[in-house]
């Protein structure tokens, strides 16, 4: 009896995450290891490890990296979400016009699916300045180190609180 309600509760919990992504919607996680691979290519793999890295090989920079944005990728999936429904609701003929659908017009799978795209493509967006962003301030932090690499460790104490300063400024 105790072994099917362990095997009950655990098939729930899988059908919870599963409900949730089948709008369409990118997930927090999903986003922040796009907007982190999206960083690694933009900067370069030694840049990228040595801005998140922490241990001596600095093999854990991705993961230091997905934990360090989930907070924004969080934030991206929801501010895209509230401006696609208010977009959807001005509008919503227009809205899946806009999005596309794939689904009977009308029916609630194809207004998911515009919603979803339309999620999916203001979060692309959102992530990808971000990482243009830091790929940008990372580049201005590796050429004035190599400028003067003195001047670079008296102002600053690490490669990653260079890049945080210049890309607060960007």
């Amino acid at each position: 009896m105790l072994k099917s309600m362990l095997v009950l509760a655990a098939v729930a919990a899988l059908a919870v995450p599963m409900a949730a992504l089948a709008d369409g919607t990118p997930t927090p996680a999903s986003t922040a290891n796009q907007l982190c691979s999206q960083q690694k290519t933009d900067m370069g793999a030694a840049s990228f490890a040595a801005l998140y890295g922490t241990n001596a090989s600095k093999s854990n920079a991705f993961g230091k990296c997905v934990s360090k944005n989930a907070k924004l990728a969080a934030a991206a999936v929801t501010n895209a979400a509230k401006t696609c429904a208010a977009e959807r609701a001005s509008d919503p003929a227009a809205f899946a016009t806009k999005y596309g659908t794939s689904g009977k017009a009308g029916s609630k799978g194809a207004d998911k699916n515009a919603f979803g795209k339309c999620v999916s493509g203001a979060v692309k967006q959102a992530t990808t300045a971000q990482a243009a962003k830091v790929a940008s301030a990372a580049a201005t932090c590796k050429a004035s180190k190599k400028a003067d690499a003195a001047a670079f460790a008296a102002k600053y104490s690490s490669f990653g609180k260079c890049v945080s300063v210049a890309a607060k400024t960007k």
